[in-house]
């Protein structure tokens, strides 16, 4: 029967059974606390549709997504895993509600986008999110603490830098809730927690090579003045963009706010002709 399919099964205990361990060059730690996997499956899922899950692990997230969504595809590139979730699975995939992708997570054509991200791609999988965020409602992802910091800090705060700006750019970003090293085996070295990312209905910015220079300018060197630190992107329309768009150029990068950068590359569109 299929519910007895999402019951929580221990991620050690399947290792055990199946002859396997977590891979490090996989960067695996599986989610061995039920009630966050529930907290995430709630966050991702509020209204069923389908979801991606990335890196599916041995199912410890994948079971509470079935219960709420109409369709799960877990994608999980780890291929002594894979067998393991189509035994554990075997109903919901005969029927059509869980669909199984042995490869690299590219994340196209979904509505929800949600997984405990290994770290060391966590990088490009958010970049990812971002270039989809226009056809996408929303992102739930565990990152580690620092991560999710950077991506929700806010104007002026210490970690706020061109991550935070890029992300937010595309969705309303935040921390969810932080997920301590006991909840996963075999324990990571850093503090986790869970991000919950909603897309923006119009995007504040579109991620163009203006808007990266633009960020990426502000956050190169922190001590700074925007008056040197744009001087190479925004050219000889620095000072009459800066004025049009009400940014005093004596500022420092980590004091803009997202629109504050969209205002300034529009300006500058505006005044070369290009908007």
């Amino acid at each position: 029967m299929t519910d007895s399919e999402l019951k929580y099964v221990s991620p050690r205990l399947q290792l055990t059974e199946h002859g396997l361990h977590a891979k490090k060059s996989f960067g695996q730690n599986f989610l061995t606390d039920p009630n966050i996997c529930a907290k995430i499956a709630r966050l991702a899922c509020p209204d069923g549709g389908t979801v991606i899950e990335i890196g599916a692990g041995l199912g410890a997230l994948t079971a509470p997504l079935l219960e709420r969504a109409e369709r799960v595809i877990a994608v999980e590139r780890d291929r002594d895993l894979v067998p393991c979730l189509r035994e554990r699975f075997a109903g919901h995939v005969e029927r059509g509600a869980l669909e199984l992708c042995e490869a690299d997570a590219k994340a196209k054509g979904t509505r929800i986008l949600t997984g405990n991200l290994p770290y060391q791609i966590t990088g490009p999988l958010l970049e990812r999110a971002v270039s989809l965020a226009a056809s996408m409602d929303r992102a739930v992802f565990m990152v580690q603490l620092e991560v999710a910091e950077r991506v929700a800090a806010e104007p002026g705060n210490k970690v706020y830098g061109a991550l935070s700006v890029f992300v937010q750019a595309a969705f309303e970003a935040r921390r969810a809730f932080i997920v301590k090293r006991a909840a996963f085996h075999p324990q990571p070295n850093v503090e986790s927690a869970v991000i919950e990312l909603v897309s923006r209905r119009p995007a504040i910015a579109e991620e163009t090579p203006l808007f990266r220079a633009l960020v990426k300018g502000a956050f190169a060197a922190r001590r700074k003045t925007l008056r040197n630190a744009w001087r190479s992107a925004a050219g000889e329309h620095l000072a009459a963009a800066a004025q049009s768009s009400e940014i005093d150029l004596d500022r420092r990068g980590e004091t803009l706010s997202v629109r504050d950068f969209a205002r300034m590359e529009r300006e500058l569109l505006r005044r070369r002709g290009e908007a």
